[in-house]
């Protein structure tokens, strides 16, 4: 069964860093493109950040870019998303999802759990 399991969120403090897993189970992902969402409360989900299957094409929301990093280690089955200089504003519910194919373009077609992130004083 195709599951994704998206984990590391929790509260932390304006500035602080978080480190987002997203592990796939009955599926290799390496050959996927992979995507961040995030759905703070009252808004519509957004997309945060997407990596190619290869891992060579990366790309980011404008209120992300120089702060957060998106990685994959497709020996763990595993995409990653480093978040730096966290803000109030990041606060959400953060998924990940696969795409149907290796780029980042397109829908998606599978879509994990999410993980909470709340970034306060």
């Amino acid at each position: 069964q195709l599951q994704f399991v998206a984990s590391g969120g929790g509260l932390v403090q304006p500035g602080g860093s978080l480190r987002l897993s997203c592990a796939a189970s009955g599926f290799t992902l390496d050959y996927f493109a992979i995507g961040w969402f995030r759905q703070a409360p009252g808004k519509e989900r957004g997309g945060v950040s997407c990596i190619s299957g290869s891992g060579v094409r990366v790309n980011y929301a404008d209120s992300v870019k120089g702060r957060f990093t998106i990685s994959r280690d497709n020996a763990k089955n595993t995409v990653y998303l480093q978040m730096n200089s966290l803000k109030p504003e990041d606060t959400a519910v953060y998924y990940c999802a696969k795409r149907p194919s290796p780029l980042c373009v397109g829908g998606y077609d599978s879509w994990g759990q999410g993980t909470q992130v709340t970034v306060s004083s």
